[in-house]
């Protein structure tokens, strides 16, 4: 039997029970008061095993805060995280924490990465000592055991997560609480961002219809789903580390729905650092994101040096600027998914063309060979860059027209060829650029709104900033999409008579 109670006030019930942030296993008759607790949530949960009822805080505050927030007067005497991490090793930097309003009134201000005086580019803006950054290494205490997680089952990021959690039940106790409010305040989100679509509800996600971005994030979520169901390994093979928490296994100790946010939070802020051992190269950086606002332009990155994370900075600051890092060259599709936000100069943003060579084709096998000793493969997979259309429709029309390949001695000189090259007639190029156009305009027509709809929708002022981005996303899209049927039906212009009607081609290529 399992019964949960909204915990709304600081009222008791009956009589006091033990510190709600540990596990409670008592007799079936009980009587218990409800305090709300700031740190630890905003549920509780009873569960009744055969004789026993064990009863459990669960929060929606796990690392992502709830709908709404409650500071107590206590963390804020605890200060802020900067002093704290100079408290523990930061050397003089320059940058300063500032704030700024969250999207959501209902919200404290969130903080931000600024520099503290004038910048150069070259500056050292911070430097990070290892003993405030965590990583596998630090986490597990032991690289061989990290490696066996990570190439197994879990992530880095899945492992992360859990650690985080364990130590924010710890409260007071755990050396990490300021960096871990610091990612509660933040809200699983960046600089620019709201909270990534693995958060939002279904209603929310109908905002990405017609975008394969909403196909990404639902297999992404089934994916934190399978990695929550092996979190019990972490547990069992890294026992060690697991000892100081008077918790029950993962599982038991965390819903799914709190997992989730938590690994939404640590996918906002991980850095990725080059040129170091496995164990080390996923990281969670105090300073860094989602501190840190991110640009797709930007070149300064987070390195490590010595012992060390730095953050060296590309373009001069004046003192109070906001300080930006690149994102890596990440599509917008995965910015949003990421760190919940788009990037309308994105010079890495790009569409997805699937294109597949029929297997019912008698001459399958062949066209196949063919395709791979010209680097391609049987279900090749084509890039669509922003401003670069012409050139992915020039690089997919070989391949497309291989696949409208029916008669066997054309089949034969296309193999002997030493080229991606197929005999070319009209009603060929006809066809194939047909099937292109098609599924342009059909891919265009699965968005519930047009480019134009999109373009009013935005000059609202009032928009949903979670509808803003999501319609920045498929505009952008759009965009593109409109600009590979424009090419397309550029060329079918300049084929010699529109008038041939396209061959027959009862093998033709997949699309999707």
């Amino acid at each position: 039997m399992e019964a949960s109670c909204s915990l709304r006030s600081s009222k008791f019930i009956s009589t006091p029970i033990r510190p709600l942030h540990h596990p409670l296993s008592i007799a079936s008759t009980i009587s218990i008061s409800v305090i709300r607790d700031p740190n630890f949530g905003s549920s509780l949960r009873l569960v009744r095993r055969k004789n026993r009822l064990s009863i459990r805080v669960s929060s929606s505050d796990t690392l992502v805060a709830g709908s709404r927030e409650v500071v107590s007067k206590k963390e804020e005497d605890l200060g802020d995280l900067k002093s704290w991490m100079h408290k523990n090793g930061l050397p003089p930097c320059k940058v300063i924490l500032k704030e700024k309003p969250s999207h959501n009134e209902k919200h404290r201000p969130i903080h931000y990465v600024a520099a503290s005086e004038d910048l150069q580019a070259g500056d050292a803006a911070f430097s990070v000592p290892n003993s405030l950054v965590v990583t596998l290494e630090r986490v597990l205490g032991n690289e061989t055991i990290a490696e066996l997680l990570t190439t197994n089952k879990l992530s880095e990021l899945a492992c992360l997560a859990l650690y985080l959690m364990y130590e924010k039940k710890q409260g007071k106790k755990s050396f990490w609480l300021p960096y871990i409010r610091e990612l509660d305040r933040q809200r699983g989100r960046g600089q620019l961002a709201v909270e990534s679509p693995l958060l939002w509800s279904e209603t929310e996600l109908a905002y990405l219809t017609g975008s394969p971005t909403k196909a990404e994030i639902l297999e992404r979520a089934e994916g934190i789903k399978r990695e929550y169901n092996e979190l019990d390994t972490v547990w069992f093979m890294a026992g060690s580390l697991f000892q100081q928490y008077p918790y029950d296994i993962p599982t038991e100790a965390f819903t799914f729905e709190i997992f989730k946010q938590a690994f939404v939070a640590v996918q906002s802020c991980v850095v990725h650092l080059q040129k170091v051992s496995l164990a080390r190269r996923f990281a969670l950086v105090p300073l860094g994101p989602p501190l840190l606002a991110y640009s797709s332009k930007c070149k300064a990155m987070l390195a490590a040096v010595d012992d060390a994370v730095q953050l060296v900075v590309d373009r001069p600051y004046k003192a109070g600027e906001s300080i930006v890092v690149w994102c890596g060259p990440q599509p917008n599709s995965k910015l949003l998914i990421n760190y919940g936000f788009v990037d309308e100069d994105n010079p890495y943003d790009r569409l997805v063309v699937e294109a597949a060579l029929n297997t019912e084709d008698p001459q399958y096998q062949d066209k196949r060979m063919v395709a791979q000793r010209n680097g391609k493969l049987s279900v090749q997979v084509f890039h669509v860059h922003a401003g670069r259309e012409k050139e992915a429709i020039s690089d997919m029309l070989p391949y497309l027209r291989l696949g409208y390949v029916s008669d066997t001695s054309e089949m034969q000189s296309v193999i002997s060829s030493l080229g991606p090259i197929c005999p070319v007639s009209p009603c060929m190029e006809q066809a194939v650029l047909d099937q292109l156009a098609d599924y342009f305009k059909a891919r265009l027509a699965g968005y519930p709104t047009t480019l134009s709809e999109d373009e009013a929708m935005l000059t609202d002022s009032n928009l949903h900033p979670k509808k803003r981005v999501a319609t920045q996303l498929v505009r952008m899209e759009k965009k593109m999409l409109n600009a590979c049927l424009q090419v397309t039906a550029d060329m079918i212009k300049l084929l010699p008579d529109v008038t041939v009607s396209p061959c027959p081609a009862p093998y033709a290529p997949l699309l999707n």
